[in-house]
């Protein structure tokens, strides 16, 4: 993915840096950084998923919710409503959603959730949902 982002940045250094030694240097640099941040990023998302409030580590669950209750009414209730609109013979158009931006949103989420896979197969993933875990602040 780096590759994909890098290479008009590539391009450039290609074009403003004529010494080929000294591009391939900076070149790996600018990769060795994006790549650390890349790192950074993913520690910062461990850590807010191992937060026992519900508002800090499911933020990510919330917007997978929007994204599933969507894509059942944009690909399911949707269809379902136009074909008993058509029957009844009413002129309701049920409303359509821009799922381009959504299944991009929806996907990524998804990859990020093989993560979580790979940690219940070794053993190693906490469930916060867990009563013991939760603080209660009415008690």
């Amino acid at each position: 993915m780096i590759d994909k982002f890098f290479k008009p940045i590539s391009d450039l250094i290609g074009k403003a840096i004529p010494d080929k030694t000294k591009r391939m240097e900076l070149e790996a640099s600018i990769k060795s950084q994006m790549i650390d941040l890349q790192k950074a990023q993913a520690e910062i998302n461990l850590e807010q998923a191992k937060h026992p409030s519900i508002f800090v580590s499911g933020s990510r669950p919330a917007i997978l919710w929007i994204c599933a209750l969507a894509l059942m009414w944009q690909y399911f209730l949707a269809p379902l409503m136009n074909w008993i609109v058509v029957i009844s013979g009413s002129s309701i158009q049920p409303p359509v959603l821009n799922t381009e931006g959504l299944m991009t949103l929806t996907l990524s989420l998804l990859g990020l959730g093989g993560l979580r896979t790979a940690e219940k197969w070794k053993g190693v993933a906490r469930n916060n949902m867990v009563e013991g875990n939760v603080k209660d602040a009415y008690k």
